[in-house]
């Protein structure tokens, strides 16, 4: 199985994010040098830390996660990095290695289940609700989600969950999610929840 330095965070990546990182601690310092250097191209894992802290170590982390792609990487004084990364393809965690000097883990590839036509119906009319609030309280600053999004449904629900307002447990569950069928249950489940809130707010406000 593939060996991959892994950089634990405090947020769940989802395939087509972008990925901005500030690296200041020496063991992230060595783990992007490594990667620069790697033949195998400036890749690392990114998981979320379920509990702990991203900065000194003895976190706990999910065993779902997905690979970054280093597309720029500037070196500030100090060995210190400032990164631009792009979330690629979804893995899940085999085993944790040693932290020497950086987290690394065996991990493997998880493709979504193979899936039929999935019914985006229902996600629509959520959607069309929760932008319709959004753009009430934000007094018609909202903006929705683009039109040109990937045809493939568990891409194109991945690439819609970056355009609604979640925490992280919505956002792993979506990640971890086996396939298109399953994250469309929990991104309506998001999308609901999110309208509560912005219903309450509004009435509130």
């Amino acid at each position: 199985m593939p060996i991959l330095p892994m950089f634990p965070l405090g947020t769940a990546l989802l395939p087509g994010d972008h990925l901005p990182l500030r690296v200041f601690e020496p063991r992230y310092q060595e783990l992007v040098r490594d990667c620069m250097a790697s033949p195998d191209g400036p890749r690392f894992g990114v998981v979320l830390i379920s509990r702990g802290h991203e900065v000194g170590g003895g976190e706990q982390r999910t065993d779902v996660g997905t690979v970054a792609r280093i597309m720029v990487d500037t070196e500030l004084s100090g060995g210190r990095h400032t990164l631009e990364c792009l979330a690629e393809e979804r893995i899940r965690i085999l085993e944790w290695l040693p932290d020497d000097p950086y987290p690394r883990a065996e991990v493997e590839p998880w493709p979504d289940t193979d899936s039929g036509p999935v019914d985006l119906s229902e996600l629509t009319v959520h959607l069309g609700r929760l932008y319709g609030l959004l753009d009430k309280l934000t007094e018609g600053r909202a903006t929705p989600p683009p039109d040109d999004l990937p045809d493939d449904p568990g891409a194109r629900m991945f690439a819609l969950a970056r355009h609604i307002p979640m925490g992280e447990a919505d956002r792993y569950a979506i990640l971890s999610a086996p396939g298109p069928e399953e994250r469309l249950t929990f991104l309506i489940e998001s999308i609901s929840s999110t309208i509560d809130l912005a219903e309450w707010q509004l009435k509130n406000g």
